[in-house]
This record gives C-alpha cells, sequence and structure tokens, in this order.
C-alpha cells in the first residue's frame, strides 16, 4: 500500500501544510482509527493512512481551496466553506497525487467531515476517530468516545446529532451527507 517513500512524501506534506496543533491532532486521529480498525476489523494500515490525508488542507485559504476546487473539478457547492472543501480536495489529492486508487480510503477521507448515508467500516472509524480523539472537548464527547469502542453507529449518531444541533444553534448551512447520515443510521438503530 503505502511505502516509505510515500510516507515520507505524506509527512512533508503535513508539516508544510498544517500548523502544529493540527498536525498533533492528525497524528492523534490516525493512532485512535487503528485501535477502532482492530476493534472492528478494518484494516490498520488503510485506516492509519486515510488519517493522516484527513486534514491535510485544513490549514489551508478559502481562497487556495477554491483554486484547488476548480483545478479539482469538485462540485461548486464546496467553494467558500472551508469546513466541507478541506476533505474533498484532500481525497482528490490522494487520487491524483499519491495515485491511491482505493475508493474506500478516498471516502473516507472525502466524507469525513460530514458523514454520508451507508458508510463503509473504515469510513465510519475515520469520522468517528476525528471526533473522538484525546484532545476533542466538546459537550458529550465523553459519550461519544466511550460508545465509540462498544457500538460505532451509535456513537457516529450521538456525533451526527451533537453536529446538526450546534450547526441549527449558529444558524449555519447543514450538509445534505450529514443529515443524509444521520437520517440512515437513525432508521437502522430503529
Amino acid at each position: 500500500m503505502a511505502d516509505e517513500k510515500m510516507i515520507e512524501r505524506i509527512e512533508c506534506c503535513l508539516k508544510e501544510n498544517l500548523k502544529p496543533s493540527r498536525l498533533e491532532h492528525t497524528y492523534a486521529v490516525a493512532d485512535e482509527a487503528v485501535k477502532l480498525a482492530e476493534i472492528y476489523g478494518a484494516d490498520p494500515e488503510k485506516a492509519r493512512l486515510a488519517s493522516l490525508f484527513h486534514d491535510m488542507y485544513r490549514n489551508l485559504s478559502t481562497q487556495a481551496l477554491d483554486m484547488y476546487i476548480r483545478q479539482l473539478g469538485i462540485p461548486d457547492r464546496y467553494k467558500g466553506n472551508l469546513n466541507l472543501a478541506h476533505s474533498k480536495v484532500a481525497a482528490e489529492i490522494m487520487r491524483n497525487n499519491y495515485n491511491i486508487d482505493d475508493e474506500d480510503m478516498i471516502n473516507a477521507v472525502s466524507y469525513h467531515t460530514t458523514g454520508r448515508a451507508d458508510m463503509s467500516i473504515l469510513e465510519k472509524i475515520v469520522f468517528i476517530a476525528d471526533a473522538i480523539e484525546p484532545k476533542r472537548n466538546y459537550p458529550g464527547v465523553d459519550e461519544i468516545r466511550e460508545k465509540a469502542y462498544k457500538d460505532i453507529d451509535e456513537a457516529i449518531l450521538l456525533a451526527l446529532g451533537s453536529t446538526i444541533k450546534y450547526l441549527k444553534a449558529k444558524d449555519a448551512y447543514i450538509d445534505s451527507d450529514t443529515i443524509d447520515a444521520y437520517e440512515y443510521l437513525r432508521s437502522i438503530k430503529e
């Protein structure tokens, strides 16, 4: 999968693009994803690699991300939205610059912010690892952490519910993938 040269390229890009706190977060997500992969029977190497990519472009400016959106053919609905665009850009960079063609890994990176209906186990792992890594501190995170190691779907449902509530309170845009993910998980948990 990822040889030593690729890992060096990835780590170099992370160090160039991320603030120290975001870099620390990225490695913490990767560590969390490996633990979860071992519990849920996913490939730990894929979980780690996808996690390394997940926030690779999170600290770029909105203008830089908008440029990537145009260049990579990402839908215009992500322009001007740093929170949503960074994951789409990272997923396409994985494919184009690192020749990673594993759709599951690409989707895990692409949807780590929003989730989506019917996520694979790898997608779920990267999503929830991002939400629960040890430095995350928000209302309900301890309960989500506890659930993540017992029932990943329940943990994701709690995390999505928390996100939706937070965004509604701020009267902020809620991506349709987030709503779809929440509704899908609610329907299978009932």
